[in-house]
């Protein structure tokens, strides 16, 4: 009767240490594949760029950079007020032109340097920029200003309100 009852005991305790090993390796499978996804997603950065995190307010495909504050980590030095034309997956594309008017904070990356100001600062955050040779009409020459551009990761909602 011993010897029953020890066999018994046996398959039942070896056959709960088998569902626990198959739970353990499944746990660890699953656990594998979403580090691998993970690490998917955060795109690699080239050597002639940077990532930045910058608030601010957008009007169609343009992003107007806000106003900087003391908390900001991954600004990097991106001034107030530049102009920024958006590149990135239609969805999130989308998805931030629907907050169009509202202030939103976008993570992307930029070439390094590229948001240099051209011309020469005068004080008060005005620059002066060589023209090509006069206007035609009342309209400005065109062509003396950089375009610079942020291929967008990623975006979400910022505290404050953009200017009307």
């Amino acid at each position: 009767m011993m010897r029953a009852t020890m066999d018994w005991f046996v398959v039942v305790v070896g056959s709960w240490w088998l569902v626990v090993m198959r739970v353990m390796a499944t746990v660890a499978a699953m656990a594998a594949v979403m580090s691998v996804s993970l690490v998917a997603q955060e795109k690699k950065i080239p050597k002639d760029s940077i990532r930045v995190t910058v608030p601010g307010c957008t009007k169609g495909m343009v992003f107007t950079a806000g106003p900087r504050t003391e908390d900001q980590v991954g600004r990097q030095n991106v001034p107030e007020g530049i102009h920024l034309r958006m590149n990135g997956p239609k969805k999130v594309i989308a998805e931030i032109r629907a907050h169009q008017g509202q202030m939103i904070q976008i993570t992307g990356l930029m070439t390094k340097g590229q948001y240099n100001q051209q011309g020469f600062p005068i004080g008060g955050g005005v620059r002066v920029i060589p023209g090509t040779g006069g206007s035609v009409g009342n309209r400005p020459t065109l062509g003396t200003e950089a375009v610079n551009y942020i291929d967008v990761e990623s975006w979400q909602p910022a505290p404050g309100s953009c200017p009307g």
